[in-house]
Formats: C-alpha cells, structure tokens, sequence
C-alpha cells in the first residue's frame, strides 16, 4: 500500500471533526531523550527543523526530523 501523497482537505461544511494535528516537538541541548531504536540518550547538537545529534553512549546519531520515535524524558 502506498501512503498518500498530502492529508485529506477538511471542508469547512462538514459534518465530521476534523483531525488532530499534533504539535511538532521541539527539543534543546542537553535534553534526555528515549527513542524506540536507540535508546535513552541526550542531545547534544540542534538543527532546528532539520535534524539533531543525540549521544546514546555507545554511539551518535544524526535523527531527521519529524520525531515521531523520540520522546524527552
């Protein structure tokens, strides 16, 4: 299955809610953070909009944004 290029419109008439969006997540330097592959870890370098580093001890990863597998501790 292919997974659609832009999200469905949301006529102004319809009767239906339109879905949430959720808000982006901002993070800053030196915040601990659990990502779903990696592990804990704690940012240490930020490309606002773009990308961060984030040290999990054993290594360093570059994550891209959005960050939908990375929750702040």
């Amino acid at each position: 299955m292919t997974k659609p290029s832009a999200p469905r419109r949301q006529l102004p008439t319809s009767p239906f809610k339109a879905p949430a969006v959720p808000s982006p997540k901002h993070f800053s330097l030196g915040d601990r953070v659990s990502h779903d592959q990696f592990g804990l870890g704690t940012v240490i370098g930020v490309e606002e909009g773009i990308a961060m580093l984030v040290d999990f001890g054993s290594h360093t990863a570059r994550i891209p944004s959005p960050y939908s597998r990375m929750d702040v501790l």
